[in-house]
């Protein structure tokens, strides 16, 4: 059996609320509603999971956990092109001589 609500869902509601308008730091919201601050931390972040567009998604988040282990294999790849680019632009300079008979 779960344990019972210590805080009224009109209660969290209201906090919720007052931390979202106010621009109070949560802390303070809390201790001026008699709500330990994690709690209240949790209650808003529950409120934002299906409701804030500034934080990335799981898809999103993977990605940019990715992308620094992908950055020195693309150095890499463009110091071999840039070696190439110069081998073969050396090949293109050179006046093209017959070979003598």
């Amino acid at each position: 059996m779960p344990a019972p609500c210590k805080y009224p869902g009109e209660l969290r509601e209201r906090a919720v609320r007052e931390v979202r308008t106010s621009g109070r730091p949560l802390a303070h919201v809390a201790r001026d509603l008699g709500i330990h601050k994690e709690a209240l931390r949790n209650w808003v972040r529950q409120a934002d999971a299906g409701e804030r567009d500034d934080r990335p998604t799981t898809a999103e988040a993977e990605e940019l956990r990715q992308l620094p282990k992908e950055v020195p294999e693309l150095r890499r790849a463009n110091e071999v092109l840039k070696a190439a680019s110069v081998f073969f632009a050396h090949g293109i300079d050179r006046p093209r001589t017959r070979p003598s008979r």
